[in-house]
């Protein structure tokens, strides 16, 4: 890739960064005493009345960036909840509008019709197989949780391909955590629901840094065989809190990926950067949706702060 190809985009994302909440604005917004002023500091901080909407962000990706392919990987969850959304919408009889997120790399028009006519060839090569193959499971089992297990799956798969393809190191640390985290949750909520390994086949990504097979056999040996595996990894920290509970292994999962964002911040030129003031983004909103909870529920201040995400300034 050429180093220089995205100089000015990674201009405008250092711009940008002035305009994400820092520590202070936090915890002025953990001590704020109405939703009104919560909204106040945020808005005078990013100069809108949005703060939490991620389109405006990826439509200025995509303005200085448009033929930034491996960017498209940071959408990939999103086009495959959309794709769930869609068969779950159709068989049900509703409206899937109400279920698309986005921003996203494949519209909700794109979508419905590749499901109604049965024909995926107009979708990403990424997606193509598996909608198809989603789409004749969960009407021949009517096995809702098979087909999300199933696409979920695909979706870890299809990031980490793309991430190999890409040639980016960085997007590739980024597939292979967001792959171990979601196997490891995935693998910690089939030893508890008492899973079959057909189930957990079918559900279990895998990646370099955690191996499927030995993820699946410690995880049908029980909660404390999967931990024990777990400690023999690159995830033992993670394993730790996830013996705390569920809540703190989200945390910090959300905190390792930051870290790494922070990794590719002061990077001069090339397309992380731009992915890392995404996840940045994708972080703050994260804070403000568990913030808002929060004070909604009367949560008390070290637990609210507790809860927050590590910041990217």
């Amino acid at each position: 890739m050429n180093g220089t190809k995205y100089a000015n985009a990674v201009g405008a994302v250092r711009a940008m960064e002035n305009t994400l909440l820092s520590k202070s604005d936090i915890e002025q917004m953990i001590n704020a005493r109405s939703k009104a002023e919560i909204s106040s500091i945020s808005a005078s901080k990013s100069g809108t009345s949005k703060p939490d909407d991620l389109n405006d962000v990826w439509a200025m990706l995509m303005e200085y960036a448009p033929d930034c392919k491996e960017l498209e990987i940071l959408l990939y969850r999103n086009d495959f909840h959309n794709l769930k959304a869609v068969l779950k919408a159709i068989i049900s009889n509703r409206d899937p509008e109400h279920y698309y997120i986005s921003p996203s790399n494949v519209g909700l028009k794109e979508l419905t019709d590749a499901i109604n006519t049965k024909d995926a060839s107009g979708l990403p090569e990424y997606m193509r197989k598996t909608a198809s193959e989603a789409y004749e499971l969960v009407t021949r089992t009517l096995d809702g949780q098979l087909s999300d297990s199933l696409i979920d799956r695909a979706s870890l798969e299809a990031m980490q391909k793309s991430a190999a393809h890409s040639g980016s190191e960085f997007m590739q640390k980024y597939a292979q955590l967001i792959t171990a985290c979601a196997d490891i949750k995935t693998a910690y909520r089939c030893c508890l629901l008492e899973k079959s390994a057909q189930f957990m086949e079918n559900a279990v990504c895998g990646s370099p840094e955690l191996e499927k097979d030995a993820l699946i056999k410690a995880s049908l040996a029980g909660t404390e065989q999967l931990f024990s595996h777990l400690e023999t990894t690159a995830y033992s920290d993670g394993a730790a809190f996830l013996k705390e509970s569920a809540a703190k292994f989200e945390k910090w999962c959300d905190d390792v990926l930051m870290e790494l964002a922070e990794s590719a911040r002061m990077l001069a030129f090339g397309s992380e950067p731009l992915a890392a003031y995404f996840i940045a983004k994708e972080a703050e909103i994260k804070n403000l949706r568990i913030l808002s909870v929060c004070k909604e529920f009367g949560a008390d201040k070290e637990t609210i702060t507790e809860r927050m995400r590590k910041l990217y300034v």
